[in-house]
């Protein structure tokens, strides 16, 4: 018999044959994952990068209401998710009637749930790659457990043995360890490489998002504008709804 991979394939049991085609599923699965999240790390940061750009001069001018419809026209984007949502939630508070918490404090903390789901988005998927990565080794190793007994239990049949009656066997039990290291290995290094580029892309949010809430309480008095050009009531203006006046825009 000729060790090469052909002949080994061809002579691989049933087990042997479904280990082997489980670890080459999951081979495909971690690529699929490494290729998505590269697409949707890119394409985030090219689209985010687009938006900052059209956000910007919308806060200078305090065009609340046009960054929120550019932000839920903006798709792909983590950064229009997480800003949109914040201005929306801010807006919204400040239209409603005065509670125990400020509009700033009430967006500071829909802020951080929004952060949460926009990470939770960001890392999709990668425990597919992290559990590639543990458990492809020990499934390999499985398989070369399997396949030894198998040659072993062939000698026990034949009552003959030697090294030349077992190498066959152990060779095909040893090419499904192989296989598993050559799956697991390129998982991990996936796995390490979409992990920097989440830290990486969750840290830029948080500092956007940092600086969105600075932006918020030292907005102050300031009228957000609406629109429509009618001024929504913000920070000090809501305490006059706690003497009985209205202060919604007309």
């Amino acid at each position: 018999m000729n060790f090469n991979l052909r002949d080994i394939y061809s002579h691989m049991g049933v087990f042997a044959l479904g280990i082997a085609w489980t670890l080459v599923l999951f081979a495909i699965a971690s690529l699929a994952v490494f290729i998505e999240r590269l697409f949707v790390f890119f394409r985030s940061r090219s689209i985010s990068k687009r938006f900052a750009a059209r956000a910007g001069p919308f806060l200078v001018q305090h065009q609340h209401e046009a960054l929120v419809k550019e932000a839920e026209a903006t798709k792909g984007s983590h950064l229009a998710m997480l800003l949109g949502g914040g201005m929306k939630t801010f807006l919204a508070k400040c239209r409603a009637p005065a509670g125990k918490l400020g509009p700033v404090e009430l967006t500071r903390r829909e802020m951080v749930r929004l952060s949460e789901r926009v990470n939770a988005d960001v890392r999709r998927g990668m425990s597919v790659l992290a559990t590639v990565g543990s458990v492809a080794p020990f499934v390999g190793l499985l398989g070369t457990v399997v396949g030894i007994i198998e040659a072993f239990a062939g000698i026990a049949k034949e009552g003959s043995g030697g090294l030349g009656a077992v190498s066959a066997g152990i060779a095909e039990a040893l090419v499904v360890t192989a296989l598993g290291l050559l799956v697991a290995i390129p998982a991990v290094l996936m796995f390490n490489f979409l992990t920097t580029r989440a830290d990486a892309l969750q840290l830029s949010l948080d500092a956007a998002r940092s600086e969105f809430m600075d932006y918020l309480e030292d907005l102050g008095a300031v009228k957000p504008t609406a629109a429509n050009g009618a001024a929504v009531a913000t920070g000090p203006e809501l305490a006059t709804h706690r003497e009985g006046r209205d202060v919604r825009p007309a």
